[in-house]
């Protein structure tokens, strides 16, 4: 009873203002001071079933003043309940004037939805009503629901107004939807409408959204007239699509029609600027803004400037503007942040973050933390990319797909691969990315099985595959050796339309230079639309991996005419295919050449190339001299190449010396561990050796086992040396048994200096026996018709044991054996190997 009073007190005090002449709230307190302050019930449809109490009806022109004011005011509840009261007095109820003021109240209140539903119940929407409905889907989505209305206003009969086509172009801009827009700009034509400033400028932005920068420029030369607005929106459309010369085109030609920039234009311009690294323009464009105080306490145009000052890394500058800005919003602080992220300065991101999270925005958006992300994996920070995980689990923030890529990313680039794979399998929503992400991860930790796995559930799941995957999956065809794997995806590349992208050639050049393909990669080579630097050093590489030193000059002879300079990796490339082949001399020169006729510094990886060159070719006191006068100190991957020449030369007075510079220096890695351990097991100082071992795992480094592998039928087969795990290992060890009798009559000996543990010579040769590379063509000659080739890889350097022993086997055997190893290929046949024994 006291509620109904109240509403009866409310609405009498309502109506009598209106009659006596108040038609106007002015403010929200006002408004609120008339209407009741409990929470109104339900409203449209669901209100059909309730038993309301039952009030004296205003009549139509109050009600449409009141909701005009809530409206004006943005008064959601006071709307709601003003809707509820006109619902429950079926006089007023399908009051065609009521209905649309109603569904304005909610437009303004951003109730789109709540609108739509009251939308839907008007007889004959006015023009009005249209647009106001598919400007609010225009401007808060869904998209498509702006579209779909349109449609139905063309088949309702309306004609649609000049005010109609900027809000829909605007949708159609929001999706790219090309054509649709097209339709519409039909449309305009057909109305007359083409002139006008707001719809050609509608149509220039959906163009440029659309990638369609013709038809943008074609309806802006057209325009009789341009405003400011018109000019951003090409200066804009420029700034999407990288395009900085047409950029700076159009804001000469701006100017020069004097209309002036305003601070949107800068904004739009400022970013592909930053990409561009055009430094000076940027500081010129920045003197404007201080000019015309563009920048004082405008947060859009200081944030845009920090961002340009940190793409074109700059970071002095971007760091001084951030200082001094006031007021800071969460894109300013993601502009700092990734702009430390892209210089490599990860601390410093990692220090801003810190900052922004004690001082910052109250929410911090996915942008800033896929950026402190890619800083934990570029860091191998796996504690702190953790609790960014946390983090993110408790803001939900892994819904967005992006941050969700990032996180998967961190955890494959730190080498927690099982993290990795873990989070994969958790993800709701994955695209491209995603399985990119995950393919690259797995093959860099070495799970190259494991990303093709992936790969192929990716193409039954019948996600889109883009060339950065192909890139990804080659590598795993390459590291195993699986050529009926990288001819598949060479087939799909094809029939997908992505032969004709550079960087998914160039991985196929290596796919099948690594397979033992090099014709087929060199027809890569050859057929490629465009060829890079990377193409060049790619085939190169490949050439010298085979030992074809003589092909890879000549083919570095042909690239310079081909109009590319080569770089400093063109150079490791011919210099290691020079060691390959030994050919010394050329090496020399072309050693020489890179600084004198190149202007190339040279650098680490180069003298390791010369040092290697000179000890594969026996020329040990020349390579020692040439490290010790090297114009920096070497580091231990310098004296671990000539250690290995020290091994293979049995130089142990100079071997001595190195692995004494080695030990001073401090091993880095496996490596060096295991060549100083063979050359003194290769001397029978076994002691020495077993104390290497032991250092070796104290330190925590673990020596990779060796392990071989044999495709056939699209299946890899896994050998490790004296394992017997394989489905097949009796027959394996009884061919190789065999095969041990009958290369032993040919004159085979075994070299027990590469058993490297202290036991009878017996047991020693018995160790070698098992060496995974001949379980691998063991178990070839076992599946493979007479004659065939056989085609192995192993993860290691092949040992001089096996590398003669299979020289015999090809004659026993009269087969062809190709075995790429760590290092190089080597084409054995008719007892003979391409390497000439120097490797």
């Amino acid at each position: 009873m006291l509620l109904s009073k109240a509403y009866l007190i409310t609405h009498r005090a309502l109506f009598f203002a209106f009659r006596h002449g108040f038609t106007l709230l002015h403010t929200k307190s006002e408004a609120r001071s008339l209407l009741p302050a409990f929470a109104p019930p339900p409203i449209s449809r669901a209100l059909k079933g309730s038993q309301l109490p039952q009030f004296a009806a205003l009549d139509v022109n109050t009600y449409a003043k009141l909701l005009d004011s809530c409206t004006r005011l943005k008064l959601l509840a006071e709307g709601k309940e003003i809707h509820r009261q006109i619902f429950m007095h079926s006089s007023c109820a399908r009051n065609s004037v009521l209905l649309e003021k109603i569904v304005q109240m909610y437009i303004s209140c951003s109730e789109t939805e709540s609108a739509r539903l009251v939308f839907d119940d008007v007889p004959q929407p006015s023009v009005f009503l249209w647009n106001a409905m598919i400007r609010a889907y225009a401007w808060n989505g869904p998209f498509d629901r702006a579209i779909g209305l349109y449609e139905r206003m063309m088949d309702s009969g309306v004609e649609p107004n000049k005010f109609t086509f900027p809000f829909v172009l605007k949708a159609c801009s929001g999706l790219e939807a090309l054509e649709d827009g097209i339709k519409i700009h039909d449309e305009v034509k057909r109305a007359g409408l083409e002139s006008d400033l707001y719809i050609s400028t509608a149509l220039i932005d959906m163009y440029m959204k659309c990638g369609c920068l013709e038809d943008a420029d074609e309806v802006f030369c057209r325009m009789p007239n341009r405003d400011v607005v018109a000019w951003n929106a090409m200066v804009a459309g420029c700034t999407l699509h990288g395009m900085y010369e047409e950029m700076v085109r159009f804001v000469l030609e701006m100017q020069r029609m004097r209309t002036r920039p305003n601070p949107s234009t800068l904004v739009a311009l400022l970013p592909v600027v930053g990409q561009a690294k055009a430094l000076g323009q940027g500081k010129s464009i920045h003197a404007f803004c201080t000019r015309r105080c563009f920048d004082e306490g405008d947060v859009l145009v200081n944030t845009a400037l920090l961002d340009m000052y940190a793409k074109s890394e700059c970071l002095v500058y971007a760091r001084r503007i951030f200082d001094h800005m006031r007021i800071r919003n969460e894109v300013t602080w993601s502009a700092i942040i990734a702009g430390y992220v892209l210089c490599g300065r990860m601390v410093d991101a990692l220090q801003v973050f810190g900052q922004m999270i004690s001082e910052g925005p109250s929410i911090v958006g996915p942008t800033s933390l896929a950026s402190i992300l890619r800083a934990c994996a570029s860091l191998g920070d796996f504690d702190r990319g953790r609790l960014v995980h946390s983090y993110l689990v408790k803001s939900g923030l892994l819904m967005d797909i992006t941050v969700a890529n990032s996180l998967l990313s961190m955890y494959a680039k730190v080498g927690t691969i099982s993290d990795a794979i873990s989070f994969f399998d958790e993800m709701d929503t994955k695209d491209t990315v995603s399985y990119s992400a995950i393919i690259s991860g797995c093959i860099q930790n070495g799970n190259a099985e494991e990303a093709l796995d992936v790969f192929r559930e990716m193409v039954s799941s019948s996600m889109e595959v883009d060339a950065a995957t192909m890139v990804g999956v080659i590598p795993a065809c390459s590291h195993l050796a699986a050529l009926q794997h990288g001819k598949c995806n060479h087939a799909y590349i094809t029939s997908h339309g992505l032969a004709s992208d550079s960087s998914v050639c160039n991985a196929l050049i290596d796919m099948y230079a690594k397979c033992g393909k090099i014709e087929i990669a060199r027809k890569v080579f050859d057929t490629m639309p465009k060829q890079d630097t990377v193409s060049w050093n790619t085939i190169i590489a490949g050439y010298g991996i085979h030992g074809l030193g003589d092909e890879a000059i000549s083919l570095f002879l042909r690239m310079e005419p081909a109009g590319l300079v080569p770089d400093d990796i063109t150079f490791i490339c011919l210099l290691s295919a020079c060691s390959h082949s030994g050919l010394i001399a050329q090496g020399k020169h072309w050693f020489y050449a890179m600084t004198e006729i190149y202007n190339i510094v040279p650098r680490m990886e180069h003298y390791i190339c010369m040092v290697d060159l000179l000890g594969r070719g026996g020329l040990l006191d020349e390579a020692y001299d040439f490290i010790k006068k090297m114009p920096f100190e070497a580091d231990v991957r310098v004296w671990v190449a000539l250690l290995g020449a020290c091994r293979v030369h049995k130089n142990i007075e100079l071997g001595e010396e190195v692995s004494r510079m080695i030990q001073k220096l401090g091993p880095e890695g496996t490596g060096s561990f295991v060549a100083l351990s063979n050359l003194y097991s290769a001397t029978g100082r076994f002691n020495e050796a077993a104390q290497v071992r032991i250092m070796q795992k104290e330190k925590g480094f673990t020596k990779s086992p060796g392990c071989s592998w044999f495709e056939i039928g699209g299946v890899v087969h896994a050998f490790i040396g004296g394992d017997q795990s394989h489905p097949q290992s009796s027959s394996i060890y009884q061919k190789l048994e065999e095969l041990l009798v009958e290369i032993r009559k040919l004159g085979y000996l075994a070299d027990t200096s590469y058993a490297l543990h202290d036991v009878e010579e017996e047991e020693k040769e018995h160790a070698l026996v098992y060496h995974s590379e001949k379980l691998a063509i063991a178990f070839g000659l076992l599946r493979l018709r007479h004659g065939q080739p056989i085609f192995i890889t192993k993860n290691l350097r092949v040992c001089g044991d096996c590398h003669n022993a299979i020289k015999y086997i090809t004659l026993a055997a009269k087969r062809d054996i190709t075995v790429r190893d760590a290092n190089r290929f080597h084409h054995f046949k008719d007892g003979m190997c391409s390497c000439g024994d120097f490797w």
